[in-house]
């Protein structure tokens, strides 16, 4: 048994490293299939679909803005000093490769649940500080573990759908009529289907990565290059400092502002209970980390650092936003391409197979549209209708959709970036290993969706 998966497992590797591209160019590749699908399903002309192109490449501009502050806010919090303590403690609990592996993933799985940028980055750091002690351990399968935590994110507390469906606002709009109401959080992320998925998988996914530790001759070592510490800069002398550089080291300034964010925190939670958005997220992890980076400069410092990271969603988030504008594009048949893959789900679609099928549509539409916000605007506004006519929940159909958008992440390389540019690897490095985990959890999913 063993011996099959183990071949199962470099398959599915050998598969990634030889067939997938950078991400750019995946993303190029996407732009270019929807592109022709639209030229038989829409019945438009080129350059009408060229122009539903373009119109959607900024069309993510805000979102796109949220998701780069998550990245950094997490970035940041993840790589204060208390916190980069804490993971070398934790690097130090594994005492043989599996265990590594296993610890990382069980990690980066809680993490991604607490907040999905806060996950990615203290993963990959936590499996470079965990390599440092376990030599041994095969590097891209260690990446993989911390990546694959990310597959539970958009069913956590920074999962976008549900807290939209938490803070109200338009919601008929964006529902077609189906949803007038919020519907808070207990309904959908602490719902006991959503959490008894969670745990599944928080208690099976890290030893299922442990078994696909590959045999000592297909065994990537980390390479001694990525292991070496990067000099920290010479400390300033405090009688030298200017006024200037006495401001910018100023710990006062930050326990200042750290008091007045906290106070605001506070009060927020006091008004609205464990009601969760976009912005208490960026808002708590923000200025938890000014507190716990000391000085203002360390702060800069280490946003200017974790900038970097944002490169990928900069270039590609307008390209997915024109991908968007090509699926969502109706022509002269006034059939879109997302609105046909969502409604050939529903018209197949039952009482009780509507989650499944509703997840399932949402994996494949994710290919097309990484974006929480993205996937909520092209299928709420087809599938909440459709749920309400079966007679299925509305939260239940929301998370069906939530968890399919993180579900094919697993294969889909955009939200691996971040990870890979800390652990210098490529997306086909550990997208095989990712394959495996996409098999196992579709099928948890899909269970939990259909009898819980």
């Amino acid at each position: 048994m063993k011996r099959i998966f183990n071949n199962m497992t470099q398959f599915s590797v050998g598969l990634m490293q030889k067939y997938l591209p950078d991400p750019f160019i995946f993303a190029v590749i996407l732009t270019f299939i929807v592109f022709t699908v639209a030229l038989f399903v829409t019945g438009a002309s080129p350059l009408s679909i060229i122009e539903a192109w373009s119109g959607g490449l900024w069309s993510l501009l805000s979102f796109s803005m949220q998701m780069a502050l998550v990245l950094v806010t997490g970035t940041i919090l993840a790589t204060a000093p208390p916190f980069k303590r804490m993971l070398e403690r934790i690097a130090s609990i594994p005492k043989n490769k599996i265990q590594a592996i296993i610890i990382v993933n069980f990690i980066s799985l809680i993490a991604c649940f607490i907040n999905w940028g806060f996950g990615l980055v203290i993963g990959a750091i936590l499996a470079k500080e965990v390599v440092k002690k376990v030599r041994t351990v095969d590097y891209p399968l260690l990446i993989a573990s911390a990546y694959a935590g990310f597959v539970v994110w958009h069913a956590g507390l920074s999962g976008s759908i549900p807290l939209k469906l938490a803070s109200g606002g338009n919601l008929a709009a964006q529902t077609g009529g189906a949803v007038v109401e919020a519907i808070p959080t207990n309904m959908t992320i602490f719902s006991p289907m959503n959490m008894i998925i969670f745990g599944i998988i928080l208690c099976t996914v890290p030893f299922l990565l442990g078994y696909m530790n590959p045999s000592d001759k297909n065994t990537t070592l980390v390479p001694a290059e990525l292991l070496r510490e990067e000099e920290g800069e010479a400390e300033v002398d405090i009688k030298a400092m200017t006024p200037a550089q006495k401001l910018e080291n100023s710990a006062a300034i930050n326990y200042t502002l750290g008091a007045m964010g906290y106070a605001y925190i506070i009060s927020y939670f006091v008004k609205n209970g464990l009601s969760l958005n976009l912005n208490i997220v960026n808002y708590i992890f923000l200025f938890t980390a000014i507190i716990l980076h000391g000085t203002p400069i360390n702060v800069v410092k280490a946003v200017n650092s974790a900038a970097k990271s944002t490169g990928g969603i900069i270039l590609q988030f307008p390209f997915y936003g024109g991908i968007m504008g090509i699926m969502t594009f109706t022509g002269p048949s006034g059939v879109s391409i997302a609105g046909g893959i969502s409604n050939l789900f529903v018209n197949i679609s039952n009482q009780t197979t509507f989650p499944v099928l509703t997840f399932l549509s949402a994996g494949i539409v994710n290919f097309f549209v990484p974006s929480g916000g993205g996937q909520w605007a092209v299928q709420a506004p087809i599938m909440m209708p459709a749920s309400v006519e079966l007679g299925v929940s509305s939260a239940k159909t929301a998370m069906a959709i939530a968890w399919g958008d993180a579900w094919t992440n697993m294969i889909q390389p955009f939200w691996a970036l971040p990870a890979l540019g800390i652990a210098g690897l490529g997306a086909k490095d550990i997208m095989g290993y990712c394959l495996m985990v996409l098999f196992y959890t579709g099928l948890v999913i899909s269970l939990g969706l259909a009898f819980l």
